[in-house]
């Protein structure tokens, strides 16, 4: 058996997915992708709004209470084959015909949803080194697709987890990583890049699903002439400027317009060299997904200093306002700021602090946060906000009408280490100082007020810097972790807490939930295993 299980393991690390117990069929109708997830999470957020709501009513605050924890499935052994640390599960599950799939970076597992089994696992050999998270796969009829830490593109059959073809899209040697999930958009299958302070553009690639041909490709730093270069001192700056499309974006099928979001400028802390605002970088933007051609923008932080990374998900949710139906999309962004936008236009309604912070001197005719200079990064060191968000979704509940995010609450201090006039690199660095707080809030979408906040209890000196993800249902549910290792189930009206246990790690990757043979099942990982949960029969 150990001889046998040691060739599956080479099998698999070489790039073959082979099953480990008989799999079956699976065949995901495209035009499911975007529709409400009850028997399936067939994308990145459920669907295509970001929201992260179920309709699923069978878990209740009458009987959460019993809720019961029905498998679990531990990574085993990954690590130790490259000297890797223990592995995380970061990603947010995909479920299709009762088939989940799990990733860690260089890794897919396809697992029996009802039992946790494994059904087989595919490996890659990357050769990039940068394995700090994998967010999901993409699932389109009868495919599976993967980003390698080095930026390729992999496309598995679903049932068996062989490998249909691969395409490289990013050079590892630029140092350009990729962690995202891709994201299904009709035939467009469209995938993000990341990298830290490489002094490179970020861009979105489009590809035909089928075959891998690429569609189009859009910068995230203008080019060639574009008016928005004015925004940099020199096409050169702009051409080495940063704006990572870290994270999945969010899609409205019938504006036809896709919604991303955009990381730091580069160089990250050290911005003398880069004066002006810096498009496109931690903005939110609105393409076509057709052509890859910009409708509008949004820059929630012009001229970042301070790695500021626009990653948390723009939410798509309708609401009335002022007796006139509205299409929105708002985001809890990293630097502290909540903003809903008309997401037909891009112009703003709301604006506002959703942390204590005082590093702007106001708003822009357009709404954009103004930065004060003397909150930049100094080389006697000057301080500002920690990072407010993170990469963990948020979640929208049209019941309630609130927005719901973790979000820190806690200062640091950034110095200046290259005060040259063309600064490279990161250019400084920053720590945090003082008390932290994590804090869940409901934050109503149309006001940016606070309705409800839970301040977690930081005991142990707990990590602040990335928060877990949030889930919501029709129940009136929200489902949630916290900084000690406990997943909790609160209101999601009032915020009280229902129900909670505690795990061996703190709740890692995407919360989702799904119905299956009458009953409704809660799936997340937490440290190396995922967990599931529903109701005793």
């Amino acid at each position: 058996m150990k001889l046998a299980h040691a060739l599956l393991g080479a099998l698999v690390l070489a790039g073959l997915g082979v099953p480990a117990f008989p799999a079956p069929e699976v065949n995901l109708d495209p035009s499911s992708i975007g529709a409400p997830a009850v028997s399936s999470w067939p994308t990145f957020n459920g669907d295509l709004s970001g929201r992260r709501f179920s309709t699923l009513t069978q878990i209740t605050p009458a009987n959460v209470s019993r809720l019961a924890a029905q498998w679990v499935y531990k990574i085993t052994d990954v690590g130790a084959q490259r000297g890797a640390p223990v592995p995380v599960i970061k990603c947010t599950p995909i479920l299709v015909d009762g088939v989940l799939y799990i990733t860690i970076p260089d890794h897919v597992w396809a697992l029996d949803a009802r039992s946790g089994k494994e059904l087989w696992h595919y490996g890659w050999l990357d050769h990039g080194g940068h394995l700090v998270g994998q967010r999901g796969v993409a699932v389109w009829k009868t495919n599976v697709y993967f980003l390698t830490p080095d930026n390729w593109l992999i496309a598995l059959d679903a049932t068996s987890g062989k490998e249909l073809w691969r395409k490289n899209y990013a050079d590892a040697r630029k140092q350009y990583f990729s962690t995202s999930a891709p994201l299904m958009v009709k035939n467009h299958l469209i995938v993000g890049v990341g990298g830290d302070a490489m002094d490179m553009p970020g861009f979105l690639d489009s590809f035909d699903p089928e075959t891998g041909a690429l569609q189009w490709t859009w910068w995230s730093t203008p080019r060639d002439g574009d008016p928005a270069l004015k925004t940099w001192p020199k096409e050169s700056a702009a051409e080495h400027g940063g704006g990572m499309t870290w994270m999945p974006g969010t899609y409205d099928p019938e504006l036809n317009l896709l919604y991303w979001p955009t990381g730091n400028t580069n160089p990250v802390f050290a911005g003398q060299g880069r004066p002006g605002a810096n498009l496109w970088t931690e903005s939110v933007v609105a393409l076509d997904p057709d052509s890859g051609k910009l409708k509008w923008y949004f820059q929630v932080s012009p001229h970042d200093t301070h790695d500021f990374d626009n990653t948390t998900a723009p939410i798509l949710f309708d609401r009335v306002v002022k007796g006139t139906p509205r299409k929105l999309v708002a985001q809890a962004a990293r630097n502290g700021f909540f903003v809903t936008l008309d997401r037909v236009t891009g112009k703003y309604l709301v604006v506002k602090p959703y942390v204590p912070l005082d590093y702007t001197s106001g708003l822009s005719p357009e709404g954009e946060p103004i930065p004060i200079p003397d909150k930049d990064p100094s080389v006697g060191g000057s301080i500002n906000i920690l990072n407010a968000s993170n990469w963990p979704a948020p979640s929208y509940d049209p019941q309630t009408g609130l927005f719901y995010v973790n979000a820190t609450e806690g200062k640091a201090i950034y110095y200046l280490t290259d005060d040259s006039p063309e600064p490279s690199g990161y250019g400084g660095t920053g720590a945090g100082i003082g008390r932290t707080v994590r804090v869940l809030q409901a934050i109503d979408p149309l006001t940016g007020d606070a309705v409800w906040k839970h301040a977690y209890p930081n005991l142990n000196n707990a990590p602040t810097t990335v928060g877990p993800s949030i889930l919501t249902t029709a129940s009136n549910l929200l489902i949630t972790g916290d900084d000690q290792r406990n997943v909790i189930v609160y209101t999601a009206d009032k915020g009280r807490i229902l129900w909670h246990q505690q795990l061996t790690a703190n709740e890692s990757g995407g919360i989702i939930t799904y119905m299956l043979d009458g009953k409704q099942w809660i799936l997340f990982g937490a440290g190396d295993s995922l967990y599931a949960y529903s109701l005793p029969q």
